[in-house]
């Protein structure tokens, strides 16, 4: 007879509920509890735009409907189809020793909830209590009072996705192929990539001292040459460069990622394809969220809506004027950039301010994309309608927000669920062309 597995009761935080407020749901057959002080917390969140408040409203619906047949001070059912139960830990009086409000000196609501799990393991002594939070202190201060502590892990991605470039260099490809590739642009037979034939997927392809640049994937699966051609004055100063502006310009490809470090081009080339491609489209929308600085809300900077964000816009401007700067002042490209921004056919806006909007023919570029959660990056895609094409762009390694990872966020979410797909498309930008000093901080500082 199999040993008995033992119970696991998880006391989940705010930061996890405001990350997925699906995660009551997420643990399978085991019980899930959480602190009465997260639904204070849960209740000054519920009012607002922000994606947080949002889900601090779906948590708070979850668990009423949880409690329509049902009191909460006792296990009830999850009627997740697995068996798990719910309940809400009380406030109870500790001891000195055991209480975390008095021996960090300190009463926060951080305190309180640590004190919940405590309690639950006095109380569930033949169970395993894990305390799941995203606050990385919280979970220190948890280990040292000898509670079990973990990240929250549903929508974490395996560190491989993060690595994951968007394009293979091969050598000892055959000179015959390449050569085919220069004459005729394409190769219908895509053997020469071997086990590195992926969908969507670029190459540079070397023999010898020739070599190319290709991409593999569309409708007939083929293998087409890629050259480095110019997009509003701006031409590809790398292979990598030259493989997002492909993915960027082709009709086929719905949604591309583009990652890499400041100075790589990724907003730059974005803007510059999109623009290049303007007959196509009614709009081009360039938004990004905004995280003030000292997570302090924009509410206290003067002026009105437009001047208050208009400081965490200006990287997107400062791309789109580098663009038209290309052209004389007289130029035709010029004059359309102009004509554009006046009609609002170039709109620049932080992405808060298009919740709800159905995106149809337009070009919609997200910038800073990895301080989305991923159910944020799922709900902006969902929004997708006819003729519109995405673009996510973003570091993995520099993320703003406090409870996001290299793992957690939403543009290595999207990396991961949709890596392959027909028309989905990543690329990697590894080298900084921004400048010497540019490159030199990236590399040693």
């Amino acid at each position: 007879m199999a040993p008995r597995k033992q119970r696991k009761i998880y006391v989940l935080d705010t930061s996890v509920l405001l990350h997925d407020h699906n995660s009551i749901n997420s643990f399978e057959d085991n019980y899930v509890a959480i602190p009465i002080t997260v639904l204070e917390e849960l209740d000054k969140f519920k009012v607002g735009n922000e994606n947080k408040n949002f889900e601090a409203r779906e948590t708070i619906r979850i668990i009423d409907r949880l409690s329509s047949t049902h009191t909460l001070n006792a296990w009830v059912p999850l009627g997740n189809g697995h068996g798990g139960k719910f309940k809400i830990i009380l406030d109870i009086d500790l001891s000195a020793n055991d209480d975390a409000e008095a021996i960090f000196q300190s009463k926060k609501n951080d305190h309180k909830i640590l004190n919940a799990a405590i309690v639950l393991q006095k109380q569930e002594k033949s169970s395993k209590v894990v305390l799941v939070t995203k606050d990385i202190n919280l979970r220190i201060k948890g280990k040292a009072l000898d509670i079990v502590a973990e990240d929250y892990k549903t929508g974490k991605v395996k560190e491989s996705v993060t690595a994951y470039r968007g394009y293979s260099v091969l050598e000892n490809v055959s000179a015959e192929a390449i050569r085919k590739l220069y004459t005729t642009g394409e190769l219908k037979d895509a053997k020469i990539l071997g086990k590195e034939k992926h969908n969507n997927h670029f190459y540079v392809l070397k023999s010898g001292t020739s070599s190319a640049l290709a991409f593999h994937g569309g409708i007939e699966k083929k293998v087409e040459r890629i050259d480095k051609v110019y997009a509003m004055g701006i031409k590809p100063k790398n292979a990598e460069q030259a493989f997002a502006l492909h993915a960027i310009m082709n009709p086929e490809i719905k949604l591309i990622t583009i990652s890499g470090v400041a100075g790589t081009g990724k907003t730059l080339l974005a803007l510059a394809g999109s623009l290049e491609m303007r007959n196509g489209f009614d709009q081009l929308i360039l938004a990004r969220p905004i995280i003030p600085l000292s997570n302090r809300d924009i509410g206290f900077l003067p002026g009105d809506a437009e001047e208050k964000v208009s400081p965490y816009m200006q990287p997107l401007f400062d791309n789109l004027n580098f663009i038209k700067k290309q052209y004389s002042e007289n130029e035709k490209k010029r004059k359309v950039i102009d004509e554009m921004q006046a009609d609002g056919r170039i709109m620049i806006t932080p992405l808060a301010f298009i919740r709800g909007r159905s995106l149809s023919n337009c070009v919609f570029i997200i910038d800073e994309a990895q301080n989305l959660t991923p159910h944020e990056v799922k709900t902006i895609i969902t929004r997708a309608g006819e003729n519109t094409k995405v673009i996510l762009t973003g570091d993995v390694r520099q993320i703003d927000t406090p409870y996001l990872d290299e793992q957690s966020n939403g543009l290595s979410y999207v990396m991961d669920r949709l890596k392959g797909q027909d028309l989905y498309c990543h690329i990697t930008l590894e080298k900084g062309e921004r400048s010497e000093l540019a490159n030199l901080a990236n590399e040693m500082l």
